[in-house]
């Protein structure tokens, strides 16, 4: 995944980028995921077993997306920015996941205060980080590793990748970080998913592979779902 001798970047041309088709298609199949997903996870009853099903589907339906768009066109999967990363990258990623997480809380507060939406939509995913050490082992995996992998696959990978290549760059980064937010549902996530989709497309737009934003995406929703929520738990019980 990572080298600090990675080839340099080379911007694809619009005959090796993903396009409209890739975009539709991926599009397609991520929203008969999300559906499904919509009618099934209400049928898990543990807070804390759906917190963990929530995060692993996640990423499972950004990888699903991202199969049925790669298949549109048979090319290597270096088209879709699944390509080595220097170090110096991965570590920004890092770094930006803190802003994100920054960032984020002021925006979600903003939204909050202005929507008067104070609902707690993660609480399962707080729960399962709660539910012993099994509990939080898996809530860290699959909230840090999977559904960044998924997610940044498909949304970076996919549909920035595509508009990058079609419009200019403030349109693109503008348009697929809304794209992601919106579908994290209209609530307090909406603006932080949209700071999180701002900063990984601007280092997609940037070093040309989806795992900067990947660790990028996993300190964020590590801190945010995981290691602030029990850090105040802890300091007010």
């Amino acid at each position: 995944m990572t080298t600090a001798t990675s080839q340099t970047y080379t911007k694809p041309t619009r005959r090796t980028a993903p396009g409209w088709p890739e975009l539709l298609a991926g599009g397609a199949a991520y929203i008969g995921c999300l559906a499904l997903v919509y009618l099934l996870l209400p049928l898990v009853e543990n807070d804390a077993v759906a917190g963990v099903v929530g995060f692993v589907v996640s990423g499972a339906m950004g990888m699903v997306a991202l199969a049925v768009a790669a298949l549109v066109r048979i090319r290597g999967l270096a088209a879709f920015g699944i390509r080595r990363a220097k170090a110096r990258h991965l570590l920004a990623g890092a770094g930006l996941g803190l802003v994100a997480f920054i960032l984020g809380g002021i925006a979600s507060a903003i939204y909050s205060t202005l929507s008067g939406d104070a609902q707690n939509v993660q609480s399962d995913y707080q729960a399962g980080a709660a539910a012993g050490l099994l509990g939080l082992v898996l809530t860290v995996i699959a909230g840090s590793i999977i559904t960044p992998i998924g997610e940044e696959a498909f949304f970076r990978g996919v549909v920035a990748n595509s508009l990058f290549n079609r419009f200019p760059a403030w349109l693109a980064v503008i348009a697929s970080a809304t794209i992601f937010a919106v579908a994290h549902g209209f609530n307090t996530v909406l603006p932080v998913a949209f700071v999180v989709g701002v900063l990984t497309a601007l280092l997609f737009r940037r070093t040309g592979s989806i795992w900067p934003g990947v660790v990028l995406h996993g300190v964020n929703n590590v801190t945010a779902t995981i290691i602030a929520p029990l850090a105040i738990a802890a300091a007010t019980s």
